[in-house]
């Protein structure tokens, strides 16, 4: 039955995890899809073994060794992403345009020793870089004939009375909000059985459903890393670097979910809205040891070990929910903002290249990376939570990814043409959803050198596929299958000196 009136809701307190981290949120942090210099974007980010890059600081800092000079680049990007969603039989398109800095750094040359042999040059380079993006776009709309997010909030209130829905240790504050807008109430004759507007809180069985259902996705964001490092080169033989990584990150995350019925249901509903918001921003470091061995002059082989980032983060959030009935409404309820700190470790990653270079007229680079998504980890860091089911939940949830890149540049006078590719392997365990997911990037680019001025342009796509699961419940988990597309433009201004 309708409650009387609607109740004050209570405060989400540090301790709530209603809206804590979970699998999702552990691989997102995770992945990364470097970004960086029109050069290195256009060959399709191939560099662990070619170097010469000042995007190379933030994968293997081996290519600072490689330069001869000294170097400032700047390197703006327009990131258009559309995505296309089909739920049950109903295609919705979207999509979003974001310009940013990709990059920008410099090199400067500490030791320059005109021998061929022993310690040949000694590089300080700083560099920022974006290593993901993270905005992002998806509308899901149809028609759904089997369930409601309200039947999550049934399965969430399950064995709890009306009372223990709104104390904060239950994590149940959201279903609270659902109770507290009649969008579910207690079953007749129970206190702790609940049942939605679909079946008049199950006075009137089966549930009649069939009604519209939206969902809108809005993320925002990046991660971007500060990358301070230091290269050598000894003999023409061993290029050397380290890298301490300050990574940034900073990640917004809005869904609204809609339902809205034409049907005259005994309850009187008509439809609800319900806002889940968070934000997440996080501050890490990492270090980053590399190598390049070039046995003959043709060939160079690339080795990089990135150690875990260590993240300190921040998250604020809060959710609401609006329902309408013909008889009466709008009836709404909000939990207020919540703010909590958390940790996160990302996993290692080792990296492998060969490049082959002959003499100035053609390179070709390609990229092998590992790196074991199980092994992220989240961690208290003062509250005394314990994160052992999450971190167990990353563990069975996710897996070991292996990633490949390939490189290519022409040189024609003073006129570089350049392609690559990117083939990011998929990162869940086989009994999982999204089991399948890979990331497939192609690029393209062209780049112009004229004394100590260069100015390249580079393309890149990805493609990835998704299945993207609205909520999970007793009566029915409905799904959605969404393609989406990220094409990055990108300009690099640069300048080189002290030669």
């Amino acid at each position: 039955m309708k409650k009387l009136s609607l109740i004050i809701i209570l405060v989400l307190s540090i301790g709530s995890i209603s809206f804590a981290q979970n699998t999702d949120d552990a691989l997102r942090y995770s992945r990364l899809f470097y970004t960086g210099t029109a050069r290195f974007m256009s060959m399709g980010g191939a560099f662990t073994a070619l170097g010469g890059d000042i995007s190379s600081l933030s994968q293997n800092p081996a290519g600072l060794g490689v330069f001869r000079s000294s170097e400032i680049t700047l390197t703006p990007q327009l990131e258009y992403f559309k995505s296309n969603s089909l739920f049950n039989s109903t295609s919705s398109n979207d999509f979003l345009y974001n310009f940013n800095l990709g990059q920008g750094g410099i090199v400067a040359n500490l030791i320059k020793n005109e021998s061929e042999s022993g310690l040949i040059t000694l590089n300080f380079g700083y560099s920022f870089n974006r290593t993901s993006n993270l905005t992002q776009t998806i509308v899901i709309n149809g028609i759904s004939s089997s369930s409601s997010l309200a039947d999550y909030w049934v399965d969430e209130a399950k064995d709890k009375t009306k009372d223990q829905l709104s104390i904060l240790d239950n994590n149940v504050l959201d279903a609270y909000l659902a109770w507290s807008t009649y969008l579910i109430d207690s079953l007749s004759g129970s206190n702790d059985r609940y049942g939605t507007v679909y079946s008049n809180y199950g006075d009137n069985l089966p549930s009649v459903y069939g009604q519209n259902m939206k969902r809108v996705v809005t993320n925002t964001g990046f991660t971007g890393e500060h990358a301070i490092s230091i290269g050598g080169n000894y003999s023409n033989k061993l290029f050397f670097g380290a890298t301490l990584g300050i990574t940034t990150l900073s990640y917004e995350r809005k869904y609204e979910h809609s339902e809205s019925t034409n049907v005259s249901l005994p309850s009187q509903f008509t439809d609800f809205d319900y806002t889940l918001y968070y934000k997440d921003n996080g501050t890490g470091f990492n270090l980053k040891l590399g190598a390049i061995y070039k046995p003959i002059e043709i060939l160079r082989i690339g080795f990089a070990f990135h150690s875990p980032t260590i993240y300190h983060m921040n998250r604020y959030v809060y959710d609401n929910i609006s329902t309408n009935f013909s008889d009466g409404g709008p009836y709404t309820a909000s939990n207020d903002a919540s703010r909590f700190s958390y940790g996160f470790t990302t996993p290692f990653r080792v990296m492998l290249g060969g490049a082959l270079q002959v003499k100035k007229i053609a390179l070709l680079s390609i990229d092998y990376e590992f790196v074991d998504y199980s092994s992220a980890k989240y961690f208290e860091t003062g509250d005394g939570f314990d994160y052992t089911d999450k971190n167990q939940d990353i563990k069975q949830s996710l897996g070991a990814s292996n990633n490949i890149r390939l490189g290519a540049e022409v040189r024609l006078n003073n006129i570089y043409l350049r392609g690559g590719y990117g083939y990011y392997g998929k990162a869940w365990r086989s009994n999982q959803d999204n089991a399948n997911q890979t990331y497939n990037s192609i690029s393209c680019g062209l780049g112009f050198r004229e004394k100590n001025i260069f100015a390249d342009f580079g393309f890149s796509t990805t493609i990835n596929k998704d299945k993207y699961v609205l909520y999970t419940s007793s009566e029915g988990s409905p799904m959605s299958d969404v393609n989406m597309t990220r094409d990055l433009f990108t300009v690099t201004f640069g300048y080189k000196f002290g030669y």
